[in-house]
């Protein structure tokens, strides 16, 4: 059987492409995964039935916390003193971490590493900072300095320091070579091909993560307030346990406040960089 001109034969018509078998070790991994749900629900004793029989008392609570206590003396003012703490622990802790992070992220990426024992050594370094968190940080310098936003400030020194150093290394390890390899084989030391080359390159990443971190930790300092660190989010603990859910939701609006505007002058300043 001939064809027209514009038909396509029968036997050169695509066919749908065929569906690729569920090989074992995909379905050892779904089965893998399943079971860890299994046990995460039941680990976890997740119960849909037990929040919604508890609606009585989140009703409660819902009406002994509004309407919120606005008076000025009390609440609002000591709240918004705290909020200015809490911004003081979060810019210091993000600020004084800098020049910690700054070095050992010089040492923990492949492009600036002296040699191997310094970069593991760095890493290793960075991931103890990173996994133990702020909190936990916070507690061990509260039982040095005492109650207060300095121990807050350390803590969040401590973590902020292995978070920052692991970003801003991986920020450098994914920088052209090309100029670090030029100024080496004109002479240059590592540290001149790193001040020269790699740094000047990674300033605006440098700049938009450490505003993302600063970020963070302002929201951070919040719950440090919770463990005796200090700042707005100590009299969100005692509001709770004084039962004074009324203050506990105004001195929580007046956080709100603060991390929209941190987050708006963070988003500014990014554009401005990247613009």
């Amino acid at each position: 059987m001939s064809t027209t001109a514009g038909t396509i034969p029968p036997d050169s018509r695509l066919t749908p492409p065929r569906r690729r078998p569920v090989t074992t070790a995909t379905a050892a991994i779904t089965v893998a995964i399943v079971i860890a749900h299994v046990l995460a629900w039941n680990g976890t004793e997740f119960s849909p039935a037990a929040l919604v029989q508890g609606w009585r008392g989140m009703a409660d609570f819902v009406g002994q916390a509004l309407p919120p206590d606005l008076s000025w003396d009390g609440v609002l003012l000591p709240g918004l003193q705290a909020a200015l703490v809490t911004l003081g622990i979060g810019l210091l802790g993000t600020t004084f971490s800098v020049p910690f992070a700054l070095v050992l992220a010089l040492l923990a990426a492949r492009t600036t590493a002296p040699n191997r024992w310094a970069y593991q050594a760095a890493r290793s370094l960075l991931s103890f900072l990173r996994a133990v968190p702020d909190v936990v940080f916070a507690l061990v310098f509260v039982t040095a300095v005492g109650l207060g936003p300095f121990a807050g400030v350390l803590a969040l020194i401590f973590h902020n320091t292995g978070v920052m150093g692991k970003l801003w290394a991986e920020a450098m390890e994914e920088t052209d070579l090309g100029p670090r390899d030029a100024l080496r084989v004109g002479g240059a030391s590592g540290v001149q091909a790193a001040a020269h080359a790699v740094l000047p390159a990674v300033v605006p990443q440098f700049v938009g993560l450490l505003l993302y971190r600063f970020d963070v930790n302002v929201r951070s300092s919040l719950v440090l307030g919770l463990v005796g660190a200090g700042g707005i989010g100590f009299l969100v603990n005692q509001s709770i346990k004084l039962f004074r859910f009324d203050e506990m939701v105004t001195h929580l609006a007046i956080v709100m406040v603060l991390v929209v505007a941190v987050d708006q002058l963070s988003a500014y300043v990014r554009r401005r960089i990247g613009g």
